[in-house]
């Protein structure tokens, strides 16, 4: 992964955000001030060569409970019956969500996951919202990323900015415990019509597996 060239991100003290260089600093979201944190990345050229290039019909799709160490196992299992070409790329791919699932329950202290892998191309989630648990983290591996802004009143924020492609996004939810809430909020990007097809990872934290099935 190489760092990305500047983009128009919204990251600093007053926001509640924050810009990280390594997987270790995503456990900046346990920071009181912190609202989010933004591992800066991307990936690199050739492996965003082959996933923008794949037939949306291979691109890895499931929404599946599981422990941490199972995730690989899992996304390969997915990958097969989806028939997302076997290749250098895709072990990256797989490689990559295991990692991140295994840093976020560390961060989380979950012994479990909701993983949902998401080929996105309508317009999901098209509203600005705060997601109703404590915690998750999204990153969009194919297509463009996660929209946010502040919003002082749960409206459209004025000014809205938006997640580089495949740079992993852990934002606390309304279930975290400490108050006030920061006013960020976030949606995925309106891309109906465009004929774009997102890739998208979410990890949610899972403390009680029977409860959240």
């Amino acid at each position: 992964m190489n760092r990305p060239s500047p983009t128009p991100i919204i990251a600093n003290a007053s926001s509640g955000i924050v810009v990280c260089d390594t997987p270790e600093e995503l456990g900046a979201i346990r920071d009181r001030a912190c609202a989010a944190v933004l591992w800066w990345r991307q990936p690199a050229s050739g492996f965003q060569r082959w996933i923008d290039g794949l037939d949306p019909a291979l691109l890895p799709a499931a929404r599946i409970i599981l422990r941490p160490s199972d995730v690989r196992r899992a996304v390969t299992e997915i990958c097969e019956i989806h028939k997302t070409p076997e290749c250098p790329e895709r072990t990256l791919l797989i490689d990559d969500i295991a990692a991140l699932a295994h840093v976020f329950a560390a961060v989380m202290k979950a012994q479990h996951l909701r993983m949902r892998l998401s080929p996105v191309s309508s317009n999901a989630c098209r509203r600005f919202h705060i997601d109703a648990l404590t915690a998750r983290l999204i990153c969009t591996y194919r297509g463009a990323g996660t929209q946010y802004g502040l919003s002082a009143d749960t409206e459209a924020p004025s000014r809205v900015f938006t997640v580089p492609t495949g740079a992993p996004f852990v934002l606390r939810g309304t279930d975290w415990p400490e108050r006030p809430a920061s006013g960020l909020l976030h949606r995925s990007p309106p891309i109906e019509g465009t004929g774009e097809t997102r890739l998208v990872l979410v990890l949610d934290p899972i403390h009680d597996p029977q409860e959240a099935i």
